[in-house]
């Protein structure tokens, strides 16, 4: 009998290899597959009980989520579909943590497990749920970024809607140059003064950028209003070293999604100079 389940399992597994080998899955979901396939196969014979391959199942559905989050949380542009999938596999690893520290729980309750046992499940979902609201943060501001190049798009007249006599941009050229050297004496200079980090939306290119036409590479966004004292300040900071910026009070069709200061020369169309 022990023969034959063995057999069976080594049929499985060289079947499985011989499928998986060109899939390019990761390792740990490709370890979880063939874990599954000689599971089941122990199971069929008789030798396992079923409880052990929906285990080995949710073993394999968390690898593969794991891969999904891996792939989705580095990204550097993340694109909404990508938001969805990565929120999507943060729920679903922490609906089996939930599961399985329900599990445990009603063992402890019937007696059959100790208390004690409890804890390590208990910690799992702590951080399956840490894992979900880090995946949830990520995922609005792909929502919040997406929403803005929209609105960007769709305020075709944004300069039109502004009461005249109100300011709404300045564009100092300088010396037409920003380095990185540069920058780190900003950066520097506003922390000393402000006892704060310099409050960059943007250093150099985003997805924003680029889905409104403009090549950012080389140029820094600063949150902050040109009115307000740290705005003043670094536009007096960077006027002293001839360093170029344009302040925004407003959003700008085509130009800005709100107020701040941009440092560094104004930015190129993707493909071609700006207007």
């Amino acid at each position: 009998m022990r023969l034959l389940v063995l057999l069976t399992v080594c049929t499985v597994l060289l079947r499985a290899d011989g499928v998986n080998s060109s899939a390019l899955e990761e390792p740990e979901v490709l370890r979880a597959r063939l874990n599954i396939q000689k599971i089941h196969a122990l199971v069929d014979a008789g030798a396992l009980p079923r409880v052990q391959l929906e285990q080995a199942e949710d073993a394999l559905g968390d690898a593969q989520d794991m891969a999904i989050l891996r792939r989705t949380m580095s990204a550097k542009d993340l694109t909404e579909d990508q938001a969805g999938e990565m929120t999507a596999a943060a729920q679903r690893r922490l609906d089996r943590r939930q599961k399985q520290l329900e599990r445990t729980r009603g063992l402890v309750e019937s007696g059959i497990a100790a208390q004690n046992d409890l804890k390590p499940f208990e910690e799992q979902v702590h951080f399956a749920r840490q894992e979900y609201d880090l995946a949830m943060s990520r995922a609005n501001l792909c929502h919040e970024l997406s929403e803005m190049v929209r609105a960007e798009a769709s305020r075709p007249s944004q300069q039109e809607q502004i009461p005249s006599g109100i300011r709404t941009s300045v564009r100092f050229d300088g010396a037409g140059v920003f380095t990185p050297v540069q920058f780190q004496q900003v950066s520097a200079a506003f922390e000393h003064r402000f006892a704060k980090p310099l409050p960059i939306s943007a250093m150099g290119e985003t997805a924003v950028h680029r889905a409104l036409g403009f090549d950012h590479r080389g140029r820094v966004d600063v949150a902050l209003n040109p009115d307000q004292p740290e705005g003043v300040w670094l536009r007096q900071f960077l006027e002293a070293r001839r360093i170029p910026y344009f302040a925004f009070w407003h959003a700008a069709a085509g130009k800005a999604t709100g107020a701040h200061i941009h440092i560094g020369p104004e930015s190129t169309r993707l493909g071609a100079l700006a207007d």
